[in-house]
């Protein structure tokens, strides 16, 4: 079959030779990602050194080994006293942990992010964490990292697109410094930041992300970053029926601390004070709550560590479900700075711990692991995120099967039973309602040809204005039809025109091609109606007759909005409307039945 000249102008994807430049400019993006990751990384080692030991250093510590006493509890409510201020006096857009952030920027912010963000964002964060805040990295990094992004980008002449693109692309970058984990940063994107799967994008923040892991190994040094013990590369039934236990489980745990940050946030609302107090209210929670349990302050790398190696003890276990849950969904509730992926690393750590003493044995730090996956894959909705990330942070290729069981299940429990996830939820409470899901527009692969209207009624351009108004009159032009296309003598489209151009032209003797308006904007038979759809944003007609090639165009239909809409309501008769196709016919009959032969 021979392809028309429309047809064969449609590839697979629409990326052109522009994603070249946007592609050199992410990877420049990703050295400075490098070094703003290190330089977080810097900043949050050097204020726990400061705060917590009033000594000068740059090295990550953990903020439990202080012997401040009492005097700890005033570290963080400071850390928050200060986060408030610069929050309210420098942007309130460091409140809260950085991809939510993110995501506004891209679908509410064209993708403009302001320069100070790049500067208070690290700062609010490193000094959040810093004085025990029980937080994350990675959501700062993601912020600051797309806000380098978005500046350099907003330096050239591009487009809406081409900035989320580079955005993201910084975003992914700082990711993929901070944990040396260059696939799972891209994943993230996808999965939460890019909206779209397309080749325009995905190989800018590639590129990016690649550049960032590959300047890690001389910045801060290579990966895994929890090294774990080998586990098996099977285990078996039993093995697998325990992963689908921990998703459930790391499910119930994510809708479990969703819901608690969400209501910390709502009781922070209720307080008949600014908003700018309540980070030093969390600091208080944080300070309390590390007195309790001193290993919940802080990101917490060296805890995570530790039950990943199989030494976390009961005691261990239940202070980080219980106290650094606690404290950690008080802080983000009341609005300070901070990441949330090491803290849920660390709470699913903890989950599977306990799992350990009950599923099946499979090598020490085994459902721990598997926990941490399950648990990212129903928290932030992104199960390839979790699996890959736990992958990447700890090199045990062979978890890949009960990490796939695992943050699978965890994931269905959270989409059917939260409305959103918590990266989510603030972005609608700020009212913007976005959808997670990613398909095919239906439009891409349904075809003019399929819902054009054939019946229609087409004037001959000798023919003159009297002879279209009669044929009008007597009812031989179908229902609907406003436009009306004018053929010549070799029935090719040379004009259109309008019902309202018909009844409001006064030269009854008009010849039709005199009046008809030349060079049309058509549609044709073998296109996809995404590309009518474009056609008719770009030009404002919203009907457009159709035809059979750009060389002959020989009229064959008539396209309309209408028709558009008529296209859609089939793909949605076709997701909502249930039928059996195959019938079981049983090849014999009872006794008491007849053939239909025989009646």
């Amino acid at each position: 079959m021979k392809l028309s000249k429309e047809l064969r102008k449609l590839g697979d994807f629409t990326t052109t030779i522009r994603v070249l430049p946007i592609a050199g400019l992410a990877m420049v993006i990703g050295v400075i990602a490098a070094y703003v990751a290190l330089a977080l990384l810097r900043l949050i080692g050097l204020f726990t050194n400061l705060f917590y030991y009033q000594r000068i250093g740059t090295a990550m510590v953990s903020p439990a080994g202080n012997h401040l006493g009492w005097w700890a509890v005033l570290v963080p409510v400071a850390g928050g006293l200060v986060i408030g201020l610069m929050a309210r006096y420098g942007s309130e857009r460091i409140r809260g942990h950085g991809i939510p952030e993110a995501i506004e920027s891209i679908l509410i912010g064209g993708s403009k992010v302001q320069p100070r963000l790049a500067i208070l964002k690290p700062l609010s964060a490193a000094l959040s964490i810093g004085t025990g805040g029980p937080f994350g990295a990675e959501g700062p990094i993601i912020m600051t990292g797309g806000a380098f992004g978005s500046m350099i980008a907003q330096f050239f002449h591009l487009t809406s697109v081409e900035r989320k693109t580079l955005l993201v692309a910084g975003a992914a970058a700082g990711m993929s410094a901070t944990f040396a984990a260059p696939l799972s940063a891209i994943l993230l994107a996808v999965e939460l930041l890019l909206f779209e799967w397309k080749p325009r994008s995905l190989i800018p923040v590639a590129l990016a992300s690649a550049t960032a892991g590959a300047g890690r190994r001389y910045l801060i040094g290579l990966g895994p970053l929890f090294p774990t013990p080998a586990h098996p590369v099977f285990i078996g039934p039993a093995g697998l029926l325990g992963c689908v236990v921990c998703g459930i489980l790391a499910g119930a745990l994510s809708a479990l601390l969703t819901g608690a940050v969400y209501a910390a946030e709502d009781a922070f609302a209720k307080l008949p004070i600014h908003w700018m107090w309540w980070p030093a209210i969390g600091g208080l929670v944080i300070g309390v709550g590390g007195l309790i349990f001193p290993q919940a302050l802080g990101v917490g790398y060296d805890t995570i560590g530790s039950l990943l190696q199989g030494n976390g003890t009961i005691g261990l276990l239940l202070g980080v479900l219980l106290v650094k849950s606690t404290i950690w969904a008080v802080s983000l509730g009341s609005g300070t700075s901070g990441g949330v992926l090491a803290p849920l690393l660390m709470m699913g750590g903890a989950l599977g711990g306990l799992e350990a003493s009950f599923l099946p044995a499979a090598g020490a730090g085994f459902w721990p692991l598997v926990s941490m996956g399950a648990i990212l894959g129903g928290t932030m909705r992104s199960p390839f995120t979790g699996i890959v990330f736990a992958i990447e942070l700890t090199h045990d290729v062979n978890m890949i099967l009960p990490l796939l069981v695992a943050a699978v299940i965890a994931h269905t429990f959270t989409v059917l039973v939260l409305k959103r996830s918590i990266l989510t939820e603030k972005v609608a409470r700020r009212g913007f309602h976005l959808s997670r899901e990613y398909s095919v527009d239906p439009l891409e692969v349904i075809f003019v040809r399929e819902v054009m209207r054939t019946r229609l009624i087409a004037f001959e351009g000798t023919g003159t204005i009297a002879e279209a108004r009669s044929m009008v009159k007597d009812g031989h032009s179908p229902r609907g039809q406003h436009l009306y296309p004018v053929i010549g003598a070799d029935r090719r489209l040379s004009g259109v025109i309008t019902r309202k151009d018909l009844a409001s032209h006064r030269g009854e003797s008009t010849r039709m091609c005199d009046l008809a308006r030349p060079n049309p904007i058509m549609a044709f038979a073998e296109e996809p109606l995404s590309t009518v759809v474009y056609r008719m944003a770009e030009t404002g007609y919203t009907r457009m007759p159709v035809v059979d090639s750009n060389e002959d165009r020989r009229i064959v239909g008539m396209i309309s909005l209408d028709d558009l809409l008529r296209a859609r309501a089939r793909n949605l008769s076709e997701e909502r409307t249930r039928e059996r196709v195959l019938q079981v016919r049983l090849p014999f009959r009872s006794a008491g039945s007849s053939s239909p032969a025989t009646k």
